[in-house]
């Protein structure tokens, strides 16, 4: 996978090394007592220096142990502020930045990247409804979205005292927004998501159990939606997806933990798939209808 990595070389290293910088969670200032009170008020700062200067500062929680910070008051008042358009765009920038650095953290506890990666899907959602970044920094977001999805081995949820950790769902809500996003439309980029997304459908000997084929799915239908590839190609695709391999046949796939896992998450991506295209108003997903009902009958 290191040639997603070629695009924006340079740029992904400074941006590593900006985001390693020591921060504090909370930021200075914020205390439980006042960030409880500010989530009750919807994450609502009048003064846009001060609401800005939150914004830069809280980024450090998307890394906290405590779900709370992390989830509740990092995710939830970035969403808010970038879907309300309170944020400049210079700030919006340097968050993206920032997030970009993290999405490549190797912390043990495993919070700070999915954490990232669904931050930046709010940062990329942004700039499908307002253009605002350079070709770069939308080349080096789809690179790092596709190296971080492909090579996430991760695969833990959610635990009732840490909270969602949750990476591929995480991971495929980054690829949704690109996918998504007006100001993408290279063909080459939405073969990566796809390449992406195949790559996680069916991890060797892991059950999905938090709802991760049906994250998987969305970029997929959003990709279909935009008419980039035909349906000859899009049933190819999901041909390959019902492909038994490594298993010598999907009968052998009734022998084994890793071969019931595979049949498993392999089946429920595909009625996903099949079930949002077949429901969907959009008729423009329709083209993966066939393809999916064929592979669906591969796949016992």
């Amino acid at each position: 996978m290191r040639r997603y990595f070629v695009p924006a070389l340079a740029l992904l290293a400074t941006i590593s090394a900006l985001s390693s910088a020591a921060q504090a969670c909370p930021p200075a200032g914020w205390d439980r007592a006042k960030l409880e009170q500010l989530k009750s008020n919807s994450f609502e700062i009048a003064d846009r220096a001060e609401r800005e200067r939150f914004a830069e500062g809280v980024i450090a929680c998307v890394a906290s142990p405590d779900p709370y910070l992390r989830d509740a008051v990092a995710f939830e008042a970035l969403s808010h502020m970038l879907r309300a358009d309170q944020l400049g765009v210079e700030v919006r920038l340097r968050i993206a930045r920032d997030l970009l650095g993290r999405l490549h953290s190797t912390q043990a506890e495993g919070f700070e990247a999915p954490f990232a990666a669904l931050t930046l899907a709010e940062i990329v959602r942004a700039d499908g409804k307002h253009a605002y970044m350079s070709d770069e920094l939308r080349r080096a977001i789809i690179d790092a979205a596709v190296a971080y999805v492909s090579a996430l081995k991760d695969y833990r949820g959610f635990d009732e005292r840490e909270g969602w950790r949750h990476g591929v769902a995480h991971g495929a809500d980054l690829l949704m927004q690109i996918a998504r996003n007006p100001n993408v439309t290279d063909r080459a980029s939405f073969a990566k998501i796809r390449d992406a997304v195949a790559a996680k459908v069916a991890p060797a000997g892991h059950f999905y159990i938090y709802g991760e084929p049906e994250r998987l799915m969305v970029p997929i239908v959003m990709l279909a939606q935009r008419k980039l590839f035909t349906e000859a190609e899009w049933t190819a695709w999901l041909e390959t997806l019902a492909n038994p391999a490594p298993l010598a046949s999907w009968d052998e796939g009734f022998k084994s933990q890793t071969g019931l896992a595979k049949r498993h998450n392999t089946q429920a991506f595909l009625s996903a798939v099949w079930l949002n295209a077949r429901i969907n108003k959009n008729a423009d997903d329709d083209v993966m209808l066939s393809g999916a009902e064929a592979a669906l009958r591969r796949v016992p």
